[in-house]
């Protein structure tokens, strides 16, 4: 598919990018304009924003502006582009945040507060679990679930809590642990924010990557020991072996995922905060080896975080830019490359993520599920609106996606803690 660009042309002090005829993106928003809150986001608008783009730190205020969650509206339904049709699967009492799709098709899903993973397996004929199981409680603000072999015949399941990794033995079908847990690694950094821990296997299954957000905003690791081995990906055996910090500078990277036909490692990242509505974006990347993003001295290259101004020079020209860059606070969180065969052809391979909205943007944005584009494993900076209508007309909140897994039959599951729900977003064509 080609998403080759052939005009320029102005608006509103934008350029909108006309794409290939044969792709179903045909404008994408740039410049200024591509900065928008949640009464911009309407499911097919795609935006790209630059590093020029950026303004200067604190051209806005820093604020503070938490959502209120409100019950669910009467007439109230997320919105998919046309041809697609979105069903509540399940409603919950407790609050689902990662979900993954186990080999077999059985969909597990985290629940960080209750520290404790469901199982759903299954949708009868009026879009509901067929059956609903506690695989494991007692976990400790658990986040992160990986299967291990890679394949379609696992021997474990990985889960990540807040300060260890455990695994449990797992064959397919399980709707229990059966047994007591392994800890593989038993002890991360905790403490302080950014609680989430993510996980991934190499393709080789050698590798075991785990995502570590920092306790803070832009505490200098040099004076705060609480940030050692924080705001990076780590590298560990499937033993639990550390082998190194496999990326750094990441601020919180709360989903990780390995791109199956190409093999490269991805993540999804929160950015820091209080520069203002339009800085800094958060940003969905491919991880590169040894690669250095910039937290906390740094951010988006060469520009330096005014608040730790003159500090580490020598890193300026070493800090590798993301490859997406997304609204500013829209808190990124999981992501998934589609592997699914239902939705259009366009969308195979494609990325989707979960963004689980503002808490310091004077008007908020996110609280939607975006799509990523990908030609032959590779991004051309733009993402697209996907899954929205989570937020009132008039600001007020009632849900917040978190988690995104493709089902067996190719249609997309999405969690979110808002409404403590489980939407299944499938193509219908009409």
């Amino acid at each position: 598919m080609s998403r080759t660009y052939i005009r320029w042309a102005a608006l509103t002090g934008a350029a909108v990018i006309a794409l290939a005829s044969n792709s179903d993106i045909q404008n994408v928003i740039t410049g200024t304009a591509a900065f928008v809150s949640y009464k911009d986001e309407k499911p097919g608008t795609y935006r790209k924003i630059t590093v020029a783009d950026l303004p200067e730190p604190y051209a806005t205020k820093g604020v503070a502006n938490e959502a209120r969650m409100i019950p669910m509206p009467a007439g109230a339904w997320p919105k998919a582009p046309a041809g697609f049709k979105v069903e509540r699967y399940a409603e919950l009492q407790v609050e689902p945040r990662e979900i993954r799709t186990a080999p077999n098709g059985d969909l597990f899903v985290s629940d960080s507060n209750a520290g404790r993973v469901e199982v759903f397996r299954g949708i009868t004929n009026d879009g509901k679990p067929m059956q609903q199981s506690v695989f494991a409680t007692g976990l400790k603000l658990n986040f992160g679930i990986a299967f291990y072999p890679l394949g379609s015949n696992p021997q474990w399941i990985y889960l990540a809590n807040t300060n260890s990794v455990i695994r449990y033995h797992y064959q397919n079908g399980d709707l229990k642990a059966s047994g007591e847990p392994e800890t593989v690694i038993a002890q991360l950094p905790a403490g302080g924010g950014h609680i989430t821990r993510d996980l991934a296997f190499s393709p080789d299954g050698t590798k075991l990557f785990v995502s570590v957000g920092s306790a803070s905003n832009v505490d200098n690791p040099d004076t705060h020991p609480k940030e050692q081995k924080r705001a990076d990906i780590l590298e560990f055996t499937p033993d639990g072996k550390f082998v190194k910090i496999y990326a750094a500078g990441i601020r919180n990277p709360v989903g990780i995922a390995v791109n199956p036909v190409t093999g490269q490692l991805w993540c999804s990242v929160n950015e820091r905060d209080m520069l203002g509505d339009n800085l800094v974006p958060d940003y969905i990347t491919s991880v590169k080896e040894d690669a250095f993003y910039g937290w906390p001295w740094y951010y988006m290259g060469d520009h330096q975080d005014p608040r730790l101004a003159g500090t580490h020079p020598e890193l300026k020209g070493k800090v590798t830019v993301p490859d997406v860059l997304l609204q500013p606070h829209n808190a990124s969180l999981e992501m998934t490359f589609y592997n699914g065969k239902q939705f259009p052809r366009q969308y195979y391979g494609d990325i989707f993520a979960a963004e689980h909205g503002s808490w310091n943007k004077s008007v908020r944005a996110g609280y939607e599920v975006i799509r990523v584009p990908l030609n032959d494993g590779k991004p051309d900076g733009s993402y697209g609106d996907f899954l929205t209508g989570f937020v009132t007309e008039d600001g007020e909140v009632w849900g917040r996606p978190v988690g995104v897994a493709t089902a067996p039959d190719g249609s997309l599951f999405v969690s979110d803690d808002g409404s403590k729900s489980i939407w299944r977003v499938s193509y219908t064509g009409k």
